[in-house]
């Protein structure tokens, strides 16, 4: 099967492995996993930050971000489709005994004027406004960047109000790539950054979360209250290293894929999408179209050998990753051709 559900489906490679089993390892929780501090060093010295942290996941990398910066009763702001909101189980709710205030964006920027005038002012019956969160590059609004001037532009606009900038940059490698801009850039944009390691990157397990050292430090405890405290965590921080150092240029290769297939896809009846607005790895096309609904499409399509994702409102997604070779964008199209012709 060729599969294009997410880049999270990569599998781990040899030298991936050959780290895991390889790796000096040390209890965590006692801070003493040297692999674990040489990964989170590393990270920090490409991002431009004092601290890094190793989470299970983005999400608990986001959580841990916002019980860090958040108390009960405040508000966080958020893009209407962003992952923090619309993934994650309700966790800022859940967790942190705040609300979200969703403003509705274009390919995932809010409007700095929507931002400013959510922004609460003091009012004895506002919440406060705790942290804005934006997300680069943008899931739902097909892998989108969001570039370095607007985030300057909110990071601004935030501070101006005594607000800080969470970042979920799960794939925030794919934008640099993309454009051309060292990482750094857009992580000085935010207070607090998420990357992840195996969204692309093709890493087993883990993400990181950067900051300040204090930060940091409040961030950890929160880990270990949501029961993120690991122990000989150098196998999963070595191959983080790898996917750190030798798995980010090739992310290009990735993109071209991408825009590839989205040409291929725009010239199949009954499809729909733009494939100049493909700008990193994910490719989503309109199939209401078809003469099927989305889940019956993508289930010829899997007779066929290819799988997909439903994505809401008669579309579905394609996501290019490690594991996928031009060989297989060429059968995709004419798996895609096919299903849609069945």
């Amino acid at each position: 099967m060729i599969d294009l559900r997410s880049d999270t489906v990569t599998r781990p490679t040899a030298d991936m492995r050959m780290a895991m089993a390889n790796a000096e390892v040390g209890d965590d929780v006692y801070q003493e996993d040297l692999t674990v501090h040489k990964l989170e060093e590393t990270a920090a010295q490409m991002l431009g930050k004092e601290a890094a942290l190793l989470v299970t996941s983005g999400t608990q990398g986001n959580q841990v971000a916002v019980l860090a910066q958040v108390r009960a009763g405040d508000e966080v702001i958020a893009e209407a489709d962003a992952h923090i909101f619309y993934y994650e189980v309700g966790a800022i709710a859940a967790l942190a005994g705040a609300q979200t205030r969703t403003i509705a964006g274009v390919r995932g920027q809010m409007s700095l004027a929507a931002i400013g005038a959510a922004i609460r002012g003091e009012n004895i019956h506002y919440p406060r406004t705790a942290l804005i969160c934006l997300e680069n590059t943008h899931n739902r609004a097909g892998g989108a960047i969001l570039p370095v001037a607007y985030m300057q532009s909110v990071h601004e606009l935030a501070h101006a109000h005594g607000v800080p900038v969470h970042l979920d940059g799960a794939r925030l490698f794919h934008a640099a790539v993309a454009t051309g801009t060292p990482i750094a850039d857009f992580a000085a944009a935010a207070d607090t950054v998420q990357i992840c390691l195996s969204k692309g990157l093709g890493a087993p397990i883990g993400s990181l979360l950067l900051g300040t050292r204090e930060l940091i430090e409040r961030a950890r405890k929160w880990r270990k209250m949501l029961g993120g405290g690991m122990r000989q965590a150098g196998v999963i921080a070595a191959p983080g290293l790898i996917a750190l150092t030798q798995m980010v240029d090739r992310l290009a290769q990735d993109h071209e894929k991408a825009r590839r297939l989205a040409a291929g896809l725009a010239e199949i009846r009954g499809l729909t999408l733009d494939p100049a607005l493909v700008e990193t790895n994910i490719v989503i096309a309109d199939v209401s179209g078809l003469a099927l609904s989305p889940a019956a499409f993508l289930a010829r399509l899997a007779e066929c050998g290819v799988l997909a994702t439903e994505f809401g409102a008669g579309t579905v997604r394609f996501v290019t990753h490690f594991d996928v070779s031009d060989a297989d964008v060429d059968k995709t199209l004419s798996a895609v051709q096919a299903a849609a012709s069945a």
